[in-house]
């Protein structure tokens, strides 16, 4: 079964989780990227490679053989007859919204998989509304990896019975990590966007220090907001407890969790809307065998069980996570039983092997009930 994976970006630091899905078990993965309608095949490169005057002429013949299309449309409906595609999987509701239309005329079925702003962001769902209605109706299945993305979904006007709960999986390499949570450490890692609010964390650390003066908090990433908080950082005074790695690889961040005391991060739903799918690198810390203290946030209460496998705290509330990093720092032995308890729960109940699993099952299943 040839499976063509479309997503916008081939290969986005962020984006580790659509990375994974090459490797959906019982198909054969061909990965097109490069935009909401793909221009790229990978191994195969550009799926159509044109100066502007050609892609101009090729339009015009458009209009008299397929006038729905364009010629990027046509590049990648071409790609998908010749590549015998079975399934189309789209990362992104945007992404499932664009290729719709090509897939429609191929009679392929259609497996959209929503991550994060693509079933939250006010602006997004304004200008979808009605394109993502027309695909729900097309859509033989459709992905969230959020009971809060599930409602939302719903509430859009998705048939319950295509909607598919699949939360992500980390990569097993977490689980062999050995946290022992020897040092004050405490580290995030993500964007440095609105709805990661790095802001709130770095504040909320700040509390911490009359307490512990010898923790550190590290911030691994990079964005829009990255230059805002090295201020903050700089106006309190903070440079020796804050570290800014920027990007960091696998095996770096590996590193720094056998050591570190707690995860931390402060999600929100930010004014636009934007939300959280489920965090990666919290389920990534969770499964290495660290407690998360985070926020009642999208898919966050989902895989993190507060008092047990760690501290949960009201968006923007920053005394109530202070608080929370406090008790992590105070006690290690009460640190590390939390990761104890996470590690099991992310091993027994959202390990990579069964998000992949049911993936494959969905795809089956599309293929075989396509009309």
């Amino acid at each position: 079964m040839n499976l063509a994976i479309v997503s916008p970006s081939q290969k986005a630091y962020s984006e580790t989780f659509i990375q994974q899905h090459k490797n959906i078990p019982g198909v054969n993965v061909k990965y097109y990227y490069g935009g909401l309608i793909p221009g790229f095949l990978e191994g195969n490169g550009e799926l159509v490679s044109l100066s502007l005057f050609d892609r101009v002429k090729r339009q015009l013949r458009l209009k008299f053989k397929y006038p729905e299309f364009t010629w990027a449309e046509d590049g990648f409906y071409k790609s998908l007859k010749k590549q015998r595609i079975d399934c189309v999987l789209a990362e992104y509701g945007l992404t499932g919204a664009c290729v719709m239309k090509v897939c429609r005329k191929l009679n392929i079925p259609l497996v959209i998989h929503f991550h994060g702003y693509d079933a939250s962001k006010n602006e997004i769902i304004e200008q979808y509304k009605d394109s993502y209605a027309e695909m729900f109706e097309y859509a033989s299945a459709v992905i969230v990896v959020s009971k809060v993305m599930e409602n939302k979904i719903l509430s859009l006007g998705c048939p319950a019975e295509k909607v598919v709960y699949n939360t992500y999986g980390p990569d097993p390499i977490f689980y062999s990590v050995e946290t022992i949570g020897s040092s004050k450490n405490l580290i995030s890692v993500g964007r440095f966007v609105d709805k990661k609010a790095p802001y709130y964390t770095l504040l909320a650390f700040k509390k911490i220090l009359d307490f512990h003066p010898d923790a550190k908090l590290i911030l691994a990433g990079d964005g829009i907001l990255l230059s805002a908080c090295k201020n903050l950082v700089r106006y309190f005074s903070l440079d020796e407890n804050v570290e800014f790695p920027g990007i960091i690889t696998q095996g770096e961040f590996i590193n720094y969790l056998k050591t570190v005391r707690a995860y931390v991060q402060h999600s929100i739903t930010a004014q636009s809307g934007d939300m959280e799918g489920t965090p990666v690198s919290i389920l990534e810390a969770s499964a290495a065998g660290l407690p998360v203290i985070s926020t009642l946030h999208a898919g966050i209460p989902d895989v993190i069980i507060h008092g047990k496998t760690g501290l949960l705290c009201e968006e923007h509330n920053v005394d109530e996570m202070a608080a929370y990093m406090k008790a992590v720092l105070d006690d290690r032995s009460y640190a590390v039983k939390m990761g104890k308890e996470g590690k099991k729960n992310i091993s027994n109940n959202f390990n990579l092997d069964k998000h992949l699993g049911i993936l494959s099952e969905v795809i089956k299943n599309a293929v075989k009930n396509q009309k």
